[in-house]
């Protein structure tokens, strides 16, 4: 398969009042043609930037872009194609409607003047299909303001298709719709993409989009990418704390590594020895990370002798409709467990929270990270884990 789009070793730093910020740093990566690939990550990672300077809407300090083999930025700095006549439709998270224009007139806009004007006739041909592939047929005169929040999100991406870029870029396209549009648009922008085959670049700091959008995940953290890879792969296999935290519900557990070998690693926790996959590279009595998904967790009334469990008393039940979520005390820590609802389990419980040991993801220890907001700025911070009695 093809590479559609090339990004090496790009950089991005800004001036500041204190001083220089590296928003991107050195980050690379390959999207393979027809691929949904996502750049996932907190405020402030970077990730945005980054599809910025892919767009040409944010000018690289450093590195190399291409886009279907056109070298849109050159590593020696020679080279630069401006944002007009790079192979590209975007979608923003405003939208960016022209509100003194029709729906036909707002996708017109691309292809009807500058450089990229067609003849009128083929910009009504193309205008009409790319309102058919997203479901606005008949809509071409209705004042643009007069769209809902669902129709505005699919002109944008109708406006973004209509020059047939040879990729589609996507930065928080839904963060503005409620959670049922945002649902139902999740489906369609998952038919559309895969129908037309375009490759696609998308932007979130939601992970059930990134999970249920992507082919492949970039998790992005301080202007640098952590982890890359499948949906299932990010979320199964996490490779750090911050991913675990980051991608879905999890339970973190820190302990002493007492053995590492023949496939099983021991870790010694306060609620007890747990039984984690071998990870090399890891050594006898170092701080390490235990990662179990509340998803994977049995509870049981009585342990067997080769369960790997701990000890611990259910504090509260949350009826989740399909499921129970479970939160148990286990030696001043709350874990979390989902579990059936007609399980017959009760509060004050004394319960065993049992899982497999490929279940149990053994990690390096690393600081909790905390992402702090204020007003409008977002910033990330790296804290020391707080105690297990604190809320």
């Amino acid at each position: 398969m093809a590479t559609a789009v090339r990004v090496t070793n790009l950089i991005k730093r800004y001036s500041t009042d204190e001083g220089a910020v590296n928003a991107v740093r050195e980050v690379s990566f390959n999207v393979e043609e027809g691929e949904f690939f996502t750049l996932l990550g907190p405020s402030g990672c970077g990730k945005s930037t980054t599809l910025r300077c892919i767009a040409g809407l944010e000018k690289a300090d450093g590195g190399e872009i291409a886009i279907d083999d056109m070298v849109v930025v050159s590593a020696d700095g020679n080279g630069y194609v401006p944002a007009h006549q790079r192979p590209i439709g975007m979608v923003f998270q405003s939208y960016a409607i022209w509100p003194h224009m029709n729906v036909f007139d707002n996708v017109a806009f691309p292809i009807s003047r500058g450089k990229g004007k067609l003849p009128k006739a083929q910009v009504h041909d193309r205008v009409l299909e790319a309102l058919s592939l997203v479901r606005l047929d008949g809509l071409e005169n209705r004042p643009a303001p007069q769209l809902s929040g669902g129709q505005q999100q699919r002109l944008a991406l109708a406006r973004a298709l209509v020059r047939q870029p040879k990729a589609l870029l996507l930065d928080e396209p839904l963060s503005n719709l409620d959670a049922k549009l945002r649902d139902e648009m999740r489906v369609e922008l998952k038919t559309l993409t895969e129908r037309l085959n375009i490759t696609t670049l998308f932007v979130t700091h939601d992970q059930l989009e990134a999970l249920t959008l992507s082919d492949q995940i970039a998790v992005m953290r301080d202007g640098e990418i952590v982890q890359l890879g499948s949906p299932r792969e990010i979320y199964s296999t996490p490779v750090s704390r911050f991913t675990a935290e980051f991608i879905g519900t999890t339970n973190l557990l820190e302990g002493t590594l007492i053995s590492n070998s023949k496939g099983i690693a021991k870790v010694k926790t306060p609620q007890g020895e747990i039984r984690c996959t071998e990870v090399p590279g890891l050594n006898e009595n170092d701080r390490v990370s235990i990662a179990i998904r509340p998803a994977n967790i049995v509870v049981k009334s009585r342990k067997n002798a080769q369960d790997n469990g701990i000890k611990g008393k259910i504090e509260t039940m949350v009826f989740l409709g399909d499921s129970l979520d479970c939160r148990v005390e286990a030696e001043g820590e709350l874990i979390r467990a989902f579990v059936h609802p007609n399980q017959g389990l009760n509060r004050g419980d004394e319960v065993w929270l049992v899982a497999e040991p490929s279940d149990c993801k053994l990690l390096p220890y690393e600081a909790k990270f905390i992402e702090e907001t204020s007003g409008s700025a977002a910033a990330s911070t790296i804290t020391q884990a707080p105690p297990a009695s604190a809320g």
